[in-house]
């Protein structure tokens, strides 16, 4: 009798000392998936502020050196422009480089981060003389990037309907002519080569999509820009698209 209380005993400590290991063990991973959570909030708070367009203030053209790119092309020669969009947190350099996927990690610096940068597609001309030029950016949560243009399909938040496009040589102001919800495989990322009655059809389908009622018109001797971001589908993007004005046109 005594033996075998001495054996449930046993069978009670060690039940006891197992428990105790299974408690400690429990409070080690709720400590690490708590340290783990709080890292992430953090690590996604500074990504998204280090996306933010005040990081590159200090480089932005003004009206009087718009074109002095020097100190951020010694830093990146991929830098091609300035991208501007009033009432929005586009204002941003804009990057190209021999393919579409380098600066979707890559801020304009050069310099990894996955917010990424505005960049212009690989097959464009970097001077913006294409009849179509397509920019990309990241759709960022706090609107950061293209992260704003989610908010833009609906009127009320296109509060101005101009891009503005600075180049080492020029400055361009462009005008919203479509917002509208595009295939990823779809004409929208259509590129031209000339001024023909093909590009003139898809202008006139581009502008048929809208979901704005916009009041500006392309025709095919209008270049234009093609700014995407994704939508949260796979298959889908946001798309704005406008077209250069002339010296005096609104």
């Amino acid at each position: 009798m005594k033996r075998q209380n001495a054996e449930t005993d046993k069978a009670f400590r060690i039940l006891d000392i197992c428990n105790e290991l299974l408690n400690w063990i429990l409070m080690i991973i709720l400590v690490v998936l708590f340290c783990y959570g709080t890292y992430g909030i953090g690590d996604s708070y500074m990504l998204e502020e280090n996306a933010m367009p005040e990081q590159y203030e200090i480089y932005r053209p003004t009206e009087e050196d718009y074109g002095d790119f020097d100190e951020l092309k010694a830093q990146n020669s991929d830098v091609c422009g300035w991208i501007t969009i009033y009432g929005t947190h586009v204002d941003y350099p804009v990057v190209q480089s021999e393919d579409n996927s380098t600066y979707l990690m890559r801020n304009p610096r050069g310099e990894y981060s996955l917010s990424g940068s505005i960049f212009m597609d690989y097959m464009n001309q970097k001077d913006f003389s294409d009849f179509n030029t397509i920019i990309y950016g990241h759709n960022m949560r706090n609107g950061s990037m293209f992260g704003t243009f989610r908010k833009l399909h609906e009127q009320s938040n296109l509060t101005s309907p101009y891009v503005w496009i600075c180049t080492p040589k020029h400055t361009w102001r462009y005008k919203i002519f479509s917002v509208h919800t595009a295939s990823v495989t779809g004409e929208t990322y259509t590129l031209f080569s000339m001024a023909d009655e093909q590009f003139a059809e898809y202008l006139k389908s581009m502008k048929s999509a809208s979901e704005l009622q916009l009041d500006a018109e392309a025709d095919k001797d209008d270049k234009v820009i093609t700014m995407s971001t994704c939508t949260g589908n796979s298959s889908t993007r946001f798309v704005i698209q406008a077209k250069r004005l002339e010296k005096g046109e609104n």
